[in-house]
């Protein structure tokens, strides 16, 4: 009985070897280890839900995506908008990597919407204004209906113009 108990055992071990498994007992990644491998692989600064779809569901990505931001790995700046974030140099709290109007610009950009310069961003490029314009406004052509917002402070759009077509 115990040969045949030991037969089999080396018969399993064998089976794991020649498929490529696991023969020793590793505890497998979760899926915040795998979401923030992900996130460490990517360029960009801004994160949307869908780009984690294909790594499990709607509800399972939602609560991974929520630890990471508890940690402080990440920041919600709308709705299913994510961005990088690192602790403050003055207090540790998690802050976004870039600013608010680079984000914007990205995440706009990702949801096919195309970003311009505001009329004061225009005036002071052009130097009618002294007037440093404040990136809290985002000149945009077509709709946006997306609140875009970190710590409070909502960014507001600036219709540009038609959307072209």
């Amino acid at each position: 009985m115990a040969t045949c108990l030991i037969t089999f055992l080396i018969f399993l071990y064998m089976c794991r070897m020649l498929t490529g498994m696991r023969a020793l007992p590793f505890k497998p990644e979760s899926l915040e280890e795998r979401l923030a491998k992900r996130i460490a692989r990517k360029r960009g600064a801004v994160f949307m839900r869908a780009d984690f779809d294909d790594m499990g569901g709607y509800d399972q990505v939602g609560r991974a995506l929520r630890r990471l931001v508890r940690k402080g790995q990440l920041l919600k700046v709308g709705y299913g908008l994510y961005t990088r974030a690192r602790p403050s140099i003055l207090d540790g709290k998690p802050t976004p990597t870039q600013g608010l109007r680079e984000l914007a610009a990205e995440a706009l950009g990702r949801l096919g919407v195309e970003t311009v310069p505001t009329r004061m961003e225009q005036a002071y490029n052009a130097g009618k204004t002294t007037q440093v314009p404040t990136g809290r406004v985002i000149g945009i052509r077509g709709r946006v209906r997306r609140k875009i917002a970190y710590n409070g402070t909502p960014l507001s759009y600036e219709r540009a113009g038609p959307a072209p077509r």
